[in-house]
């Protein structure tokens, strides 16, 4: 378990709408402005500094931000929109089938588990954060967006899943919801979208954060 584990922790630091999402967890105060060095030159915006500020993000080496820096913004939506994202998730769901081939059949004790979180693994926030411009952070809307349900299944990690469990490995769901006012439409978001099977989607419980 503690190598499908591991497999996981790799998996999940490739994805940036992930990492967009969870970004407000380290965020400074409120209305703190994000800090990078080097800061982009008046007018810039150019790819060398937008690819090293989301290997920053990526390594979780960029602290204290809220927001896609404005020079970027279309750096960021040429990489979601364009195909590149895709496949870079195609690329490591395929590394993580890999991994799991070389595992030996789980044995009957049921503890060969994989661990995948929700919110931008399985199911995909894009037109969430495109509608809103890869802007900062909005605890509200996103609220609102994640209780309709709509949120497409991310094509390689649905085949990952399938893979996974076709292996007869138990597979574990996790997410930062909040399971008394997400967790019909975040179940039934997940059914729709080709992940069904799974051991148990475990989600914010609001006592503990009380």
């Amino acid at each position: 378990m503690a190598r499908s584990v591991s497999a996981h922790r790799a998996l999940v630091a490739f994805f940036l709408p992930w990492l967009l999402h969870c970004a407000r967890l380290e965020a400074a105060a409120e209305g703190t402005p994000p800090w990078f060095w080097p800061w982009p030159p008046v007018g810039g915006g150019d790819d060398p500094y937008c690819l090293s500020w989301r290997v920053m993000v990526e390594a979780n080496n960029a602290k204290g931000w809220r927001t896609v820096p404005a020079p970027c913004v279309g750096y960021v939506r040429g990489y979601m929109a364009w195909g590149q994202y895709y496949r870079d998730v195609g690329s490591v769901a395929d590394q993580a089938a890999a991994y799991a081939a070389q595992i030996s059949a789980p044995a009957a004790d049921g503890l060969d588990a994989w661990v995948l979180d929700v919110d931008d693994t399985c199911l995909s926030n894009q037109p969430y954060y495109q509608a809103k411009q890869f802007g900062a952070y909005d605890p509200v809307a996103f609220k609102m967006w994640a209780s309709r349900g709509v949120c497409p299944g991310i094509p390689a990690m649905q085949w990952l899943f399938q893979t996974l469990k076709g292996r007869g490995f138990r597979v574990f769901l996790v997410t930062g919801r909040d399971e008394e006012t997400l967790g019909s439409s975040t179940a039934a978001n997940l059914a729709a979208a080709g992940f069904s099977g799974y051991d148990r989607l475990i989600m914010r419980k609001k006592e503990r954060y009380e």
